[in-house]
């Protein structure tokens, strides 16, 4: 059987732009990469030891995740966040995840969401004493399965929208005030609100721990 070697080049140029993104993302969300610091593609093409082609596209993913910004004369660089912004952010995941725990609330069978979201916490809490990187990405699990679980694509799809900036709000404020917001304890009252079939209650727990999120990022 004949291969197709373009085919084959397609398929190693998705594999490195896929691996730059992975690199860039850690990079920024983990602070490696500091808000404000201008990406210089041949700098960046040497370090990741691709073409500066290839670099484009992943920084172009980037840019719509909300990780990257252009600014005078299209350069880009690590957005930065400022206070309103990341208020806005936490505010509007509120408003989204409210809604699905509520949804998730009203359902007779939710024992099997409730059960998945229990997991995805015990996941938060095995990651504990694990690297910043697993841990933002065990908490992030939590939220998006939250969504996931609603079967509501429009609202899974406005949350993953937003997935990019909420990476760099949780950086906002340094280390210390991140791993605060990743406690499993304030993961499982959200849980345990879905559980008790009361959607005011659950909706209002969502919406309690994202302003409590937010006030201990920005004060």
């Amino acid at each position: 059987m004949s291969v197709d070697s373009t085919s084959l080049l397609r398929l190693e140029k998705t594999s490195l732009r896929q691996q730059a993104l992975t690199a860039l993302r850690r990079a920024i969300t983990t602070g490696q990469l500091t808000p404000g610091t201008h990406l210089v593609e041949t700098d960046l093409s040497d370090a990741l030891q691709i073409s500066r082609g290839t670099l484009r596209e992943a920084m172009r993913q980037l840019q719509q995740e909300g990780l990257i910004s252009a600014g005078a004369r299209g350069r880009l660089s690590v957005r930065h966040l400022d206070a309103k912004e990341i208020r806005d952010i936490f505010n509007v995941r509120a408003a989204l995840e409210s809604m699905a725990a509520r949804e998730l609330a009203t359902r007779p069978d939710r024992t099997e969401a409730v059960a998945t979201l229990r997991r995805a916490v015990d996941d938060m809490d095995r990651w504990a004493e694990a690297n910043l990187e697993d841990r933002i990405e065990a908490d992030l699990r939590f939220h998006r399965t939250m969504c996931q679980l609603t079967g509501n694509e429009t609202l899974l799809h406005q949350w993953t929208s937003l997935e990019g900036s909420i990476r760099m709000s949780i950086m906002f404020a340094g280390v210390d005030r991140a791993i605060k917001n990743m406690n499993a304890k304030r993961h499982y009252d959200i849980v345990d609100a879905i559980e008790s079939g009361d959607e005011t209650l659950a909706a209002a727990t969502v919406a309690e721990h994202m302003a409590g999120a937010a006030s201990t990022l920005v004060g």
